[in-house]
C-alpha cells in the first residue's frame, strides 16, 4: 500500500463523517436545545461531541505534509496517535458522560477504520486535493507578511479598516461567494497565472496551506485571509458581510468577470 492511499482514505472518511454528523444535528428539533432553550438534549448530546472530536483528529490527519508522507507504517501510526490524543477547546471537560462516552467511541471507530485499510495491502482510494495545516512558524510568518505588504491590522483589513478603501482594492458582498459564480471566478484567474496552492489563515483555529481546488474565500464563522507565495494579491473574507480582494485578483476580476459590478459592497 502506498503511504498517500491511507492518508487519503483517513481524510476522505474524516471530512465526510463530520458531514454526516453535522446534518444528523442538523435535523434536531430547537437546535438540539431542551424547552428552555439553554440545555442540550441528550440527544443532542450524542451527536455534537462526535463531531467536535472527528474535527480536531482531522486538524492532526492534516499536519502530515502529503508531500513528504513517512512509510505507510509511519503514517498508520500517526493517524493511530491521531485517534487517541487529538484535543481542541471543544473537545475538553467539562463534560458529562454521555459526551465523554460518544467521543470515546467516535475515536475507536477512526482507529478501527485505520487498522482495517491497513490490512489490505490492495486499497485503493481517489486522491484528495492537498490541504496542509501549517507549522506554528509558518503562520507567523505569513500574518508578519500581511501586515508588512497588505497593512493589515489586528486581523483587520478593508473595508474594515479606519481609511477610506483604496481605489484599487476591490469590495464584493458575501453572498458573491456564495451564491454567485465568485469563488470560480477567483480559482480561475489564479490558474491562469499558475498559482496551484493558497495560503489560508483564519481568525481562529489551524491555519492551512490548500490547493487551488479547494480555496473558497468565505466568512464561515472566523474571519479569513488568502495568500500566496508571490505576495501579489489578498482576499479577505469579514464578518460583516464582505469579501474584499487586491492586487492582481482585484484587477482580475473587474477586467475578466462581467457580472462583477452586480456584486460590489455598496458601502456602509
Amino acid at each position: 500500500m502506498d503511504p498517500a492511499t491511507l492518508h487519503w482514505a483517513s481524510r476522505r472518511y474524516l471530512t465526510t463523517r463530520y458531514e454526516e454528523l453535522q446534518r444528523e444535528y442538523g435535523r434536531l428539533p430547537n437546535d438540539g436545545r431542551q424547552a428552555g432553550g439553554y440545555h442540550y438534549t441528550t440527544e443532542a448530546k450524542r451527536i455534537f461531541p462526535r463531531y467536535r472530536v472527528v474535527d480536531a483528529i482531522l486538524v492532526e490527519v492534516e499536519r502530515l505534509d502529503p508531500d513528504r508522507l513517512p512509510s505507510v507504517d509511519g503514517v498508520a501510526s500517526m493517524m493511530l496517535a491521531a485517534a487517541g490524543n487529538a484535543r481542541s477547546p471543544f473537545t475538553e471537560p467539562p463534560y458529562d458522560d454521555v459526551e465523554a462516552q460518544v467521543m470515546a467511541d467516535e475515536r475507536r471507530l477512526f482507529a478501527a477504520k485505520v487498522q482495517h485499510w491497513r490490512a489490505q495491502p490492495d486499497l485503493r482510494t481517489d486522491p484528495v486535493p492537498y490541504r496542509r495545516v501549517l507549522t506554528p512558524e509558518e503562520s507567523s510568518a505569513w500574518r508578519t507578511s500581511l501586515q508588512r505588504r497588505w497593512g493589515v491590522q489586528n486581523g483587520w483589513w478593508h473595508p474594515l479598516l479606519s481609511s477610506s478603501v483604496p481605489h484599487d482594492v476591490l469590495v464584493l458582498t458575501e453572498e458573491s461567494m456564495w451564491e454567485g459564480d465568485g469563488v470560480g471566478q477567483v480559482r480561475r484567474l489564479l490558474r491562469e497565472l499558475g498559482r496551484p496552492r493558497v495560503v489560508e489563515l483564519r481568525e481562529y483555529g489551524a491555519d492551512y496551506l490548500v490547493d487551488i481546488e479547494i480555496f473558497a474565500p468565505r466568512y464561515t464563522g472566523p474571519e479569513g485571509f488568502w495568500i500566496d507565495e508571490h505576495h501579489d494579491w489578498i482576499a479577505y473574507a469579514s464578518h460583516e458581510g464582505t469579501v474584499a480582494f487586491g492586487g492582481v485578483l482585484s484587477a482580475g476580476l473587474v477586467t475578466t468577470w462581467p457580472e462583477v459590478d452586480s456584486w460590489r459592497w455598496p458601502g456602509w
